[in-house]
């Protein structure tokens, strides 16, 4: 049954206005993600525009298309015009090498070496904070100009199939969306700020491959042509003066660039408010308190709600839960157990002799009454809805919705739940994830990869 999203208002405080006339298709698991958008900078015509937060040297795209240089250099041998955003983190970098490009010497020299010619920028975030969008944009400005939004990482523990068969390099589930139609030419807008003002472009080491190559982009003049039915809106976390003015969006229609913006978090609370059935969400992360109380009304007013978490908690999930400080917090997140329709879950595949790995759930998703989802960079967190630069899009279309409900699903319960409404749906999940709980504990294999969690000693 396909359900109206009217229901689930939109947020009025971010930059870009909610649009009609989309077409969105979304892409679960990093490889046939990133096989699409392969496809998609192979068939370009005039440019590929990149964001990227986290890069390891050891990533390959899928079917021997080489690494994301490869891909990069040879666009541009095709002509094209190709412009990478990099995160630079200084620290990070002392500490953790090779978990993101910050564009060191060595690095330099490796595209030096290779010949590269594509255009890069590197940009720094506030204080601690993480430049986190992680988005490619196909031919902007053109009418048929394509978005991709989502959060996988470029590392090579992302680049797996659906249904999660047991790897040696890690093993991630994650979303992207990808996007044709007015709501493109925001995410367009979105990197013309960001390259415009990047933090370290006038830097000697803060642009490839030097100053006599580099412009600034001009902010589209109008939206792509409407290709669809879907309505979309991109929504953002921008650390409050990280921007400097306001800028023209496309469209005919002027929206001030506001000097911080938390329309991602503003969207999740207002949809979760305004849920009548079902809260279904993956994230590797539950850190913001806002969304623990939002929760717990619904639930109160007898919405389903599933949680998909990493069965082994990030290592801020893990450190807080050891802060006698954050008492509160956890006991909020134990108290969502108390509701019969509640489901903490994470998910694990397992190898032919029988040892069990963790998928790590990187996936940063929401999706509500079979009628509203949002996809994107944000985790659940206060750091993503407050301080790291984050891009999400949420679309309300029932068909795509309930369709990516049904894929999910299919891969974590092994379940067909397309006859299933959205409430049927959530509550074979919660049975199919408490079984495969209670056979592991009897040391019989799982049937599929839904394993029910305690909330109350989550991370501990």
């Amino acid at each position: 049954m396909q359900r109206d999203a009217a229901h689930i208002p939109f947020t009025d405080t971010g930059s870009y206005p909610i649009r009609g006339g989309n077409v969105v298709r979304p892409l679960v698991d990093g490889e046939p993600a990133f096989r699409r958008i392969c496809e998609a900078v192979e068939a370009a015509r005039h440019s590929v525009w990149v964001t990227i937060a986290f890069y390891e040297p050891t990533f390959r795209m899928p079917d021997g298309r080489g690494d994301l240089f490869d891909v990069l250099d040879r666009a541009v041998e095709r002509g094209l015009d190709v412009r990478v955003i990099f995160w630079r983190h200084v620290e990070l970098e002392q500490i953790d090498p090779g978990v993101h490009f910050s564009g060191t010497a060595s690095e330099r020299a490796m595209l030096q070496a290779r010949g590269s010619r594509f255009l890069a920028r590197w940009d720094r975030a506030h204080g601690p904070y993480c430049q986190h969008q992680k988005s490619w944009l196909i031919d902007a400005g053109q009418p048929d100009e394509v978005a991709f939004v989502g959060g996988i990482n470029l590392n090579r523990g992302s680049m797996v199939s659906p249904g999660h068969a047991p790897t040696d390099a890690g093993n991630t589930h994650d979303v992207y969306v990808e996007l044709c139609g007015p709501s493109a030419s925001n995410v367009h807008h979105n990197f013309v700020q960001r390259w415009n003002e990047a933090s370290d472009r006038d830097a000697q080491d803060g642009l490839w491959p030097d100053a006599a190559s580099q412009d600034q982009l001009r902010f589209p003049e109008r939206a792509s042509p409407k290709t669809g039915d879907a309505v979309v809106q991109i929504q953002r976390t921008v650390r409050r003066e990280r921007y400097t003015d306001s800028t023209p969006t496309p469209g005919g229609q002027t929206f001030p660039i506001e000097r911080g913006e938390t329309s991602i978090a503003d969207q999740y609370l207002k949809a979760i408010d305004t849920a009548e059935r079902t809260v279904y969400l993956e994230d590797q992360a539950i850190g913001s308190p806002q969304i623990l109380d939002a929760l717990s009304r619904a639930l109160g007013r007898g919405v389903h709600v599933a949680f998909v978490v990493p069965i082994e908690p990030n290592s801020e999930m893990a450190q807080a839960r050891r802060d006698p400080r954050n008492a509160s917090f956890f006991g909020a997140l134990g108290a969502l157990g108390q509701f019969e329709h509640f489901t903490l879950a994470g998910l694990a595949t397992q190898r032919s002799s029988g040892e069990y790995q963790n998928v790590y759930v990187h996936a940063k998703i929401g999706l509500i009454d079979d009628a509203w989802c949002t996809i994107g960079s944000a985790n659940v967190a206060n750091r993503s809805f407050y301080g790291d630069t984050e891009l999400n899009a949420s679309i309300w279309h029932g068909p795509t919705v309930r369709a990516l409900r049904c894929r999910l699903f299919e891969e974590h319960l092994r379940h067909d739940t397309s006859p299933l409404d959205d409430v049927a749906a959530l509550e074979l999940f919660a049975r199919v994830a408490r079984e495969n709980t209670r056979l592991r504990g009897l040391g019989e294999p799982q049937r599929s990869l839904a394993l029910s969690l305690d909330p109350a000693t989550y991370a501990s």
